[in-house]
């Protein structure tokens, strides 16, 4: 296979999934603040910038973070390259280039996305929204069933399989953030109140882990949500499942021996990290802590995979 072409399925997907995942963040953000009565002002508003990683660019170029600022940074600016609008058309744009290794039902589907996305544009608050923040989710999942059971399981579905199991991976770790961020000012009233218990049920509800966390689970708490959403196996969402998963791409791919190694390694330290740990030690340590580093080595297995595979 063509790097060009690895480069454009790997993209394709992780942009679809980021777009789909900044729709949940918004939900649940919106959840949390409704649920306990907030104020919807700059304060609550404000953890999705913190968390997006984004923050230095929004503060360039807005005055405040309140709810109409931040709808449109994460929804539709065309400057923000992590915004709904500009990860749909990324991946719009990078299927168009790959669509003769493609489905034609995958390719649809984006095209549809992308007219959806476009005829949204103009709204900016988040009551006027929320039917398109639960299409794009729909639209997320009708994605990953075309990919599952359309798609030959060769060289561009596993590099397509991997690239949406980074981002989850990534996404889901940001999600608990958000939450960190959010109560952090009530966090000695709150903490292990029935009001934590409520905020983390919202947390599970944004990635449909709800019921599942229930079959596993007694009563809703920081300690079990955090273990449930890092380190389950059987959860699709988890950020353990979503990296074994791509780790188990990455060696499907890196059965040629003449590919540098690096991107093994790196998944391989990634994954460790995960693995070696447990939510009474990251708790402990500081989650927000965790989760930065996570997302440090995360970029560093991003880097050696276009260094293997897509820079050449």
């Amino acid at each position: 296979m063509l790097s060009r072409v690895a480069n454009s399925i790997y993209w394709m997907a992780r942009y679809l999934e980021r777009a789909d995942c900044v729709a949940r963040f918004i939900d649940v953000n919106t959840h949390l603040m409704l649920d306990l009565a907030l104020d919807q002002n700059a304060a609550q508003w404000y953890p999705l910038i913190a968390t997006s990683g984004d923050d230095e660019d929004f503060n360039q170029r807005y005055k405040q973070a309140d709810e109409r600022a931040v709808v449109k940074f994460m929804t539709f600016d065309q400057k923000n390259p992590n915004s709904i609008l500009q990860s749909i058309f990324r991946a719009r744009e990078n299927a168009r280039t790959v669509r003769e290794v493609i489905p034609v039902e995958m390719w649809e589907k984006i095209n549809e996305i992308y007219h959806l996305t476009q005829s949204q544009s103009r709204k900016r608050s988040v009551a006027d929204l929320q039917d398109y923040y639960r299409e794009i989710r729909q639209s997320g999942h009708l994605f990953t069933g075309l990919m599952h059971n359309t798609m030959s399981r060769d060289m561009g579905w596993q590099f397509a399989h991997m690239g949406q199991m980074l981002e989850r991976a990534d996404k889901t770790a940001r999600l608990l953030d958000v939450k960190y961020f959010l109560l952090l000012p009530h966090n000695d009233v709150w903490k292990d109140s029935a009001y934590d218990a409520v905020q983390w049920g919202a947390v599970l509800k944004s990635v449909n882990a709800l019921e599942m966390y229930r079959q596993q689970f007694h009563t809703i708490n920081y300690k079990d949500v955090t273990q449930f959403l890092l380190f389950s196996k059987a959860f699709p969402r988890s950020v353990l499942f979503c990296l074994d998963a791509a780790a188990a791409a990455l060696d499907t791919l890196t059965g040629d021996k003449t590919v540098p190694q690096k991107a093994s390694q790196e998944m391989g330290v990634l994954c460790r990290s995960i693995h070696d740990s447990d939510a009474s030690h990251i708790i402990s340590a500081g989650l927000h802590e965790f989760i930065d580093i996570f997302q440090a080595n995360l970029n560093l297995v991003d880097e050696a995979i276009y260094e293997s595979y897509f820079e050449v």
